[in-house]
């Protein structure tokens, strides 16, 4: 029986790669038959633009406005990058869906060096985040790691401008946004472990759409979810905020799921704590189980 055809409002942010997202969302759902628009709107994550996310509440203020759209029925469902979705959705919301992930890695950017081995000692590198702050001061701590906010087009109008010899970014958003030519180099997984869900879209719904938890079904990617709700356990259970100095990557080998996670100190430069864990995963909740196992270890090798 086919899915009765809807009318779907997504809420998004209105930053060129937030728009590009949903728009990718808009075109799947239209090409199944259903009647799609969006609903641009501006977050307080896009408005606090002088300060790190860590110390304005994380990454979750990117998601808020979308939430109470969805919740006075303005919008029906949000687009998010997952690495930005907070670990605990609030009561009476729901992730539906999860697409297929894009590439995971992060990004080398820069006018001037090739890879971060060629940028020299003491050169200033940016990123918004303080997984990438402690991974890239692990792989080098003689260089200046600086905060850079603002999205993706503001990030690198700054560099271009000279006020950082590279930035990190996530490969995905470049790719989605047509500037894959900007990548001097990617970061194997291993050396940059990327963050939960990252390269990931998920689609968020109230809780009590039954309708839209089937209408979003068939763009679900069984695989990458199960990926994604390993690290995001990981998360999870190491407290849940965005704004936490922690790595989860989690890959399929055969019928096994690996995940490695790494946590750093972000105020003071000691080693990095990892840990690692593979298993036989069938659902979101064997998938979860494992990324719980892993945060263990975390633990026990001191992260907090």
């Amino acid at each position: 029986m086919s899915t009765p055809s809807l009318h779907i409002v997504i809420a998004t942010r209105e930053s060129r790669l937030a728009l590009w997202q949903a728009e990718h969302v808009q075109s799947l759902l239209q090409q199944r038959g259903h009647s799609v628009t969006l609903l641009g709107m501006t977050t307080r994550g896009d408005q606090i633009l002088d300060r790190s996310l860590s110390k304005v509440g994380g990454k979750g203020l990117f998601v808020k406005e979308l939430e109470v759209a969805l919740e006075e029925g303005r919008a029906d469902i949000a687009v998010h990058s997952l690495k930005d979705v907070p670990m605990d959705l609030p009561d009476g919301f729901a992730l539906a869906c999860v697409l297929e992930r894009e590439d995971p890695s992060d990004a080398f950017v820069s006018n001037r060096y090739a890879t971060l081995a060629d940028v020299p000692q003491g050169g200033v590198v940016g990123t918004s985040s303080l997984r990438r702050s402690v991974l890239l001061r692990a792989l080098r701590p003689d260089l200046q790691i600086t905060p850079l906010r603002g999205n993706l087009d503001t990030r690198l109008r700054k560099l271009d401008e000279g006020q950082f010899d590279a930035i990190v970014l996530a490969s995905a958003g470049l790719i989605r946004l047509g500037l894959a030519e900007r990548i001097r180099s990617r970061f194997a997984c291993s050396d940059m472990l990327p963050a939960a869900g990252q390269g990931a879209l998920g689609i968020e719904v109230r809780a009590d759409r039954a309708d839209l938890f089937e209408a979003l079904a068939p763009l679900a990617h069984a695989v990458t979810w199960q990926a994604v709700a390993a690290e995001r356990a990981v998360s999870r259970s190491m407290g849940g905020s965005c704004s936490m100095p922690l790595a989860a990557f989690a890959t399929w080998q055969g019928a096994e799921l690996q995940i490695q996670a790494a946590w750093g100190d972000a105020e003071q430069p000691t080693p990095l704590v990892t840990a690692e864990a593979r298993g036989v995963v069938t659902d979101v909740a064997s998938a979860t189980a494992l990324g719980e196992q892993v945060a263990a270890q975390l633990r026990a090798g001191g992260a907090h």
